[in-house]
């Protein structure tokens, strides 16, 4: 049967991420048909998703995507494992769209709430009681107790939970070692882990131990029935797009689209200073390399096969660390400029980081994605230096207009937004 559950936390870093990882790794090893999925834009938990049960894992976002994408995404084989993302009720201004009671809500899925117990005893009861009766279309169905101390310790809890109404599934010991590295956006990425086989393994060991998998299993629901989805076409016939530790953020889900409408898709490594192929679009994804700028201001053979693409009449588009590669440079956190691509005014920085986060209306009358697209926004670069025509018009997930976002110059173009799905 293709069911699926979901599993939420009253906020974020109750220890979701490791709870799904070793879930997925433990029911995998098994012999389990299961697959994850991540709540909302993120691109470094769905790699840990994949190397943790060795089957893909999309993303499902409740206020960039339509209710029929999502359920088309969540349709598959056995098991699919749903990790939220901050709190269960946690979504964009102003009303709170987007949060991972919307998946629940949209795919009839009941929710395990995930429950840092680590400074807690008879308070956990009110808590859960009130995740649980907070709305009555969002069935929290179980618990798993985390961060427990001793037997002592989780017999408290489960005291205070008895008269809940609510199944403890399980109760994981505070344990060194199961927590992930990390750096200033976000998780270090699953292929940089230092013992990526051996974590999985200790987190899918600690949950086996402490968790009721059968009970677990039998909570989950019938996946919904999918329709008609209003894919996004290609933005060119052939497309080559950078694909390596600097260049690691693109939506499968997007990539799934172009090639089902027929686009021919090759990769690339600009790390491993590799020529693009000839294409009609070269697409520079986000990822992180302001940690590889020095290896990319001297990756020769890359930075040519860029120039002479575009010289013959190729679209060069770049999202987030993308866009900031097309620019003139790239100053890394410690004060150091790198020589970029020099395709499109514009100068970087990291040297002083400023947050920019939030999902975003965006609206382009130019470049290869015209039209209305929904995306989002997570980087603390600094422009130092971005003169020329914009590439989106911009609001914020409150439709509130924002400076407009990004630059084109012929054929090049790219912003700091992620494109996620059509409006």
């Amino acid at each position: 049967m293709n069911s699926g559950l979901i599993l939420a936390a009253p906020s974020s870093g109750a220890g979701k991420t490791t709870l799904t990882l070793g879930l997925l790794r433990a029911l995998a090893q098994q012999g389990h048909a299961v697959r994850g999925a991540k709540s909302g834009p993120d691109y470094i938990d769905p790699r840990f998703h994949a190397a943790a049960c060795g089957v893909a894992c999309l993303n499902l976002d409740a206020w960039a995507m339509s209710a029929g994408r999502i359920r088309s995404l969540a349709a598959g084989r056995g098991l699919l494992l749903i990790e939220g993302a901050m709190g269960l009720f946690d979504g964009a201004p102003p009303d709170g769209k987007g949060a991972t009671a919307d998946l629940a809500r949209l795919l009839d899925l009941p929710v395990v709430l995930v429950v840092d117990a680590a400074h807690m005893a008879q308070s956990v009861a009110p808590l859960v009681s009130g995740f649980a009766h907070h709305d009555k279309s969002v069935d929290v169905a179980g618990v798993i107790l985390n961060n427990i101390g001793s037997d002592r310790h989780e017999e408290m809890l489960r005291n205070a939970l008895q008269n809940i109404g609510i199944p403890v599934l399980g109760a994981v010991r505070r344990q060194a070692g199961l927590t992930h590295p990390s750096r200033h956006l976000g998780l270090v990425q699953a292929s940089e882990h230092p013992d990526l086989e051996s974590y999985l393994n200790r987190a899918a060991t600690a949950v086996a131990e402490s968790v009721d998998l059968s009970a677990l299993i039998a909570l989950a629901r019938p996946l919904p029935a999918t329709g008609q989805v209003a894919t996004l076409p290609p933005p060119a016939q052939r497309i080559s797009i950078a694909r390596d530790a600097a260049f690691a953020f693109a939506y499968p889900h997007l990539l799934k689209d172009w090639r089902k409408a027929g686009a021919e898709i090759a990769f690339f490594s600009p790390l491993a200073d590799e020529p693009a192929p000839e294409a009609d679009m070269i697409f520079l994804p986000g990822g992180y390399p302001e940690l590889h700028a020095e290896r990319l201001s001297q990756a020769h053979e890359f930075r040519g096969s860029i120039i002479k693409n575009a010289s013959q009449g190729a679209v060069i588009y770049g999202e987030c660390g993308g866009y900031m590669v097309l620019g003139d440079s790239l100053t890394d956190a410690s004060g150091r400029r790198h020589g970029m691509l020099g395709l499109l005014p514009l100068e970087t920085s990291f040297a002083q980081r400023k947050l920019h986060l939030g999902y975003r209306h965006l609206h382009a009358d130019h470049g290869p994605f015209q039209g209305a697209f929904a995306g989002h926004e997570f980087h603390y670069a600094t422009s130092l230096r971005a003169e020329g025509p914009a590439l989106f018009q911009a609001r914020n997930a409150e439709g509130i207009s924002l400076p407009d976002m990004g630059l084109r110059q012929g054929s090049v173009c790219g912003s700091f937004a992620h494109l996620i799905d059509r409006a």
